[in-house]
């Protein structure tokens, strides 16, 4: 259950301490002439006027010359300059002056080119020195057709305006310094397709952070427009002009918020003495969204009574009640045995000796989820009481009721610290710094952090596309999504999982949002690993997008994509664009297809291919409604296109009964 949000205490999947900043516009006590971005080595966006800029005193002009154009502008009362200068035509090396009456800088081996933001998460930020051959890859990368540009880690209140990093050409040392064991592998791998297929000069700009979710790398003027962030937002903007230092710790504020909005605390809910014989049953574990707390985000209460020998009473143990989704804080008999407030982590309490008794105890358990799943939903075996070498289960009937519905609360307190998982500061820290740089489109490698959210993320994502587009000034561009690749245990029978959803969501965005495009990694993932090594696979199946999307090159780009399906005589036939030359399965026969009628109960499908359809039947199935394909965390599938590209994992149900859990 990967389901980070705004207000959670991540353990981030590879989390780097930053140091917060909150700043109002300049990271530095004095700003430089030329914004970092604009160093030796760079690479500037080519056939368009690209926009250069940096600061002076108020009122200087500044001279910009670059292959013979100038452009001069005017610093503005903060200091700050701009110009627009080109197009340009692809080529290099050259000189940049920027010239204002007290300064004068000089810019050497700059190349004309094409410029992609690399962007995401771990999988984005998975250095080259992690892949497989890394070693191989790491001696064969001298290129200096590429250059690489790294924005460092930085969590911010409101927007920044600089940074502190340069341009470096692409060789074994440079690609394999810094960040998480090296440059971007993805981003690497993408640029040297596209340099290889393209010949001209890429320019590659990485801003990623692994385990982080889409909301932090969305400035808050979008993200307050989904009605699920306006509060987060607000809550952001307020704490923008608060010295962070005093008010109390974060403690005594979340003291003071369950006072004032569970009643649960308020009544004291934690003492045995607690009538719940009118509290309703849930069977634990599981997400309380599927055992009737639908939709729900807030503070519920659990308890269970539990009967200890004379044996065992009044000795030390140990109470384990697996993850819980985001907060607990837990009580036995009265007493505070333990709290945490990360989300994935396993709840292990002592239990001191003498509290336990003979006959019957009583456990308590206030639980605060504030989005997506939430509860205790781990597996039967991690809920046990240990006593002295003794197990007592304790999966199964507990009471419940819920106390406070977070709709209806004041907002909930945080502090951001080094924190990146909390609405825009990312966008704040490490997208707005690198505004308005010219660029030719985006890459983008996250999702695994927002699964369990993915109706959401069917709009967070056009969002932050959408509001990233509007922010560089360079119209639509392209941006290139990696689809989520499998992870966990492989697939058994057909199954609803939040990572198949989570890949619709970045399909969606692919086929309904202009200039973007999809890669499909379902087939090159690692079930024992969500990092997979194949990072050389990512990048090239990225460039294909681009080579055939933004460059117009007439290659296969795409895996077969579902269109439509006909129905006859209790068969399913399939048809899949993308299939020039005829589909594919990879294996002795056809995997990977489950088929329903109007129970919607899922069966495995034979299945066969006839040109570019696939035809479908199944015994347990007399009238087939409903197909899936490659749904799961870790799915059964072999279609393939003549290019072996995987067919991208689809659905043409919609569960009854699903409502949309939008927080």
């Amino acid at each position: 259950m990967l389901k980070p949000m705004w207000l959670s205490c991540l353990l981030l999947l590879c989390g780097i301490c930053t140091v917060l900043t909150a700043d109002v516009a300049n990271a530095q006590e004095s700003n430089p002439l030329l914004h970092p971005l604009f160093s030796d080595n760079m690479v500037l966006q080519r056939e368009i006027a690209a926009p250069i800029w940096g600061w002076a005193k108020p009122g200087e002009s500044v001279t910009v010359t670059f292959e013979g154009k100038s452009a001069t502008g005017k610093a503005d009362a903060e200091g700050k300059w701009r110009v627009k200068l080109g197009p340009f035509n692809a080529g290099g090396p050259f000189e940049m002056t920027v010239a204002s009456p007290s300064k004068t800088v000089t810019l050497k081996n700059i190349l004309v080119g094409d410029v992609w933001i690399c962007s995401g998460q771990s999988n984005m930020e998975m250095g080259i020195g992690n892949v497989k051959n890394a070693q191989q890859e790491i001696a064969s990368s001298e290129n200096n057709n590429i250059r690489l540009f790294s924005v460092p880690k930085k969590v911010a209140l409101q927007p920044q305006e600089t940074l502190v990093s340069h341009w470096d050409v692409c060789n074994p040392k440079t690609v394999a310094f810094g960040g998480w064991n090296g440059f971007s592998a993805v981003g690497y791998f993408f640029g040297r397709e596209l340099e290889k297929n393209l010949h001209v000069p890429i320019g590659l700009i990485h801003t990623s952070w692994g385990g982080t979710i889409a909301e932090a790398w969305t400035s808050a003027s979008a993200l307050e427009k989904m009605e699920d962030f306006k509060k987060p937002v607000q809550s952001i903007r307020e704490m923008a002009g608060v010295d962070q230092t005093k008010g109390g710790s974060l403690e005594e504020k979340m003291i003071a918020w369950y006072a004032k909005n569970d009643p649960g605390t308020s009544d004291s809910y934690e003492k045995s003495s607690t009538d719940s014989s009118s509290w309703k049953t849930m069977i634990l574990p599981t997400a309380w969204e599927e055992a009737g707390l639908p939709n729900f985000d807030g503070v519920v209460w659990f308890k269970k009574t539990v009967n200890i020998s004379s044996a065992l009473a009044n000795k030390a143990a140990v109470l384990h009640l697996g993850p819980i989704d985001d907060q607990d804080a837990t009580w036995v008999n009265g007493v505070k045995v333990g709290s945490t407030e990360i989300f994935n982590t396993d709840r292990a309490y002592a239990i001191p000796a003498g509290l336990l008794k003979e006959g019957e105890n009583v456990i308590s358990v206030r639980v605060l989820d504030t989005g997506g799943a939430g509860g205790l939903y781990g597996k039967p075996e991690q809920m046990k009481l240990a006593i002295a070498g003794d197990m007592i289960a304790l999966d199964g009937a507990w009471k419940y009721k819920d106390t406070a519905n977070l709709t209806k609360t004041s907002p909930i307190p945080f502090t951001v610290n080094d924190n990146p998982n909390v609405v825009t500061v990312l966008y704040n820290g490490m997208i707005a710094p690198i505004v308005p740089f010219g660029v030719k489109g985006a890459i983008w490698y996250q999702g695994e952090s927002n699964a369990g959210r993915a109706y959401q993320y069917r709009t967070l994502l056009p969002t932050m596309i959408q509001d990233w587009r509007s922010r560089f000034g360079v119209g639509a561009f392209p941006f290139y999504i990696v689809q989520l690749a499998n992870f966990q245990g492989r697939q058994t029978v057909p199954a609803d999982d939040g990572w198949a959803e989570l890949r619709e969501a970045q399909s969606m965005t692919a086929d309904t949002l202009q200039n973007s495009g999809i890669a499909v990694t379902t087939d090159i993932g690692d079930a024992g690993d969500i990092h997979p090594t194949n990072k050389q696979e990512v990048g090239r199946r990225l460039a294909l997008n681009a080579l055939a999307l933004a460059y117009h090159n007439k290659v296969e780009y795409s895996g077969p994509t579902y269109v439509g399906m006909t129905s006859k005589d209790g068969q399913l036939k399939l048809k899949f664009k993308h299939a020039d030359g005829g589909l594919v399965a990879q294996g002795d026969k056809l995997e990977g297809f489950a088929i329903a009628g109007e129970d919607n109960k899922f069966h495995w499908a034979d299945a066969k291919i006839s040109g570019d359809s696939v035809i479908l039947i199944s015994s347990e199935v007399k009238n087939p409604k409903s197909v899936r394909y490659a749904w799961h965390i870790n799915p059964i599938g072999n279609l393939y296109n003549k290019a072996g590209l995987p067919a991208s994992p689809f659905r043409t149900d919609q569960l009854p009964g699903v409502t949309v859990n939008n927080h």
